[in-house]
């Protein structure tokens, strides 16, 4: 992924931050904590991993897809990763 290397540190920054949100649903976990904060915990952990997947969806469809000078074989490749990606999401 050398077209990531522009945004890499800022996507490994959000992978941080997500780290240490499942973490604190560890911590929660572990601690017995309230059932509405674990909640909480587990809802913002998901929208940040939503964020950051739809960024890296963003970025894939943009470079892999949509960019001019593509043959139709790296298109469909492309195309057919994406859509791969998707189906796991889906499940």
């Amino acid at each position: 992924m050398a077209h990531m290397q522009s945004g890499k540190d800022e996507l490994l920054k959000r992978v941080k931050r997500i780290a240490g949100q499942v973490q604190a649903i560890e911590r929660a976990l572990e601690g017995d904590a309230d059932c509405a904060k674990t909640l909480h915990l587990v809802a913002a952990t998901r929208g940040a991993i939503n964020g950051l997947l739809d960024e890296i969806v963003e970025d894939h469809a943009r470079e892999h897809v949509a960019r001019a000078g593509l043959t139709d074989q790296e298109r469909a490749q492309g195309v057919e990763a994406l859509l791969e990606a998707i189906r796991r999401y889906s499940k």
